[in-house]
């Protein structure tokens, strides 16, 4: 999209496009970053999203700007990440199905806790930047962007049990990520000294 294209945009879509969609531009950009895992690379498919969604916003009736732009920017992202980066963007098998554990907050504000829940978010993240495309995909659109499964599903362009199984799947996967850095397990004292004993 060029200049001249802008030039033929009604000034009335082009107020709408600002006051619904703009407002969802984080959002975008957050999706882009943890699909690309690049900062540059994000802010390059979010502006040729915003773009595209700005050249057909006249065709935008529906009433969920944040789900209408956010499936733009997944499609630009994929788009991009075919051409840039196709290893990246390999079939998934969504077979697998496991209940997610809420990884618990601290309960206080102590330096400390903050500590401790700096160092959880950057595991947390760097376990998030290996899963799977598709699968970092409808995490970060579920537990980041609280998006509904039928939000996810619309911008996915996939059915909801999908969404479903590919969220279990994620959680799961995050779960095993996050495993070998779990605290030690505490043993029962006294069986180790029994042996010792003379």
């Amino acid at each position: 999209m060029d200049d001249r294209d802008l030039n033929v945009i009604d000034p009335t879509d082009l107020r709408r496009f600002e006051l619904l969609a703009m407002p969802h531009l984080d959002a975008a950009y957050n999706l882009a970053r943890w699909l690309t895992r690049n900062d540059s690379d994000a802010e390059d498919v979010v502006q040729e999203a915003t773009l595209r969604a700005l050249r057909y916003f006249a065709g935008f009736r529906g009433d969920n700007a944040r789900a209408w732009l956010l499936q733009i920017v997944r499609n630009t992202c994929f788009s991009w990440l075919s051409e840039n980066r196709p290893a990246e963007t390999v079939a998934l098998d969504d077979s697998a199905d496991a209940d997610w554990r809420e990884l618990p907050a601290p309960a206080a504000d102590e330096p400390q806790a903050i500590a401790l829940r700096s160092a959880d978010r950057a595991r947390i993240n760097r376990a998030l930047a290996e899963l799977p495309i598709a699968y970092r995909e409808v995490l970060v659109l579920r537990e980041l962007e609280d998006l509904s499964y039928k939000e996810i599903a619309t911008i996915a362009d996939l059915p909801i049990g999908t969404v479903m199984s590919r969220l279990s799947r994620a959680r799961l996967l995050m779960r095993a990520a996050l495993e070998p850095d779990a605290r030690p397990r505490l043993h029962a004292v006294g069986t180790a000294s029994k042996g010792k004993q003379s």
